[in-house]
């Protein structure tokens, strides 16, 4: 028997790729009430035959690592959807956001209690645009986090 060879949803999965660095401006929020800036660090590399993007972040603030999370994102072909499986050191149980493509922005959110939304632009070659807002209904989003990395 042949072994399932990734679709083209997988493929996408490949513009995540690398390591990219750069500045995130926090905004504040009841997690950072001054918000302030810091450098978020991303690694991600392809597994499972290139039916998964795992990836590790980090942040650090003043020289120091103030936050870091892990992620697994895979795509459901029957679905036509994203899912990212997201892990991090606040401790919280694994939160798993869905979401598509429009062109090279994905889309990514999950439900309540609290509502979160995630969004990387990959349509500039090299950088990464991305937005982290948040929602106590799901319709009154603010953004708890924007950032510029850059693949090196």
């Amino acid at each position: 028997m042949d072994m399932p060879k990734p679709g083209p949803g997988h493929k996408r999965l490949e513009m995540m790729t690398g390591t990219w660095e750069g500045e995130e401006t926090m905004h504040p929020s009841q997690w950072d009430p001054k918000g302030g800036t810091a450098t978020g660090r991303t690694r991600t590399w392809l597994a499972l035959g290139g039916f998964a993007a795992i990836f590790d972040y980090d942040q650090e603030r003043d020289g120091k690592i103030t936050f870091t999370g892990h992620g697994v994102t895979t795509f459901d072909p029957k679905q036509d959807v994203y899912v990212l499986h997201w892990f991090d050191c606040m401790g919280s149980p694994p939160e798993v956001f869905t979401g598509r493509f429009e062109g090279d922005v994905l889309t990514l959110a999950h439900g309540g209690p609290m509502h979160a939304r995630m969004t990387y632009d990959y349509r500039q070659a090299g950088k990464l645009v991305s937005k982290m807002e948040m929602s106590q209904d799901g319709s009154d989003w603010k953004t708890l986090f924007d950032a510029v990395y850059t693949r090196s």
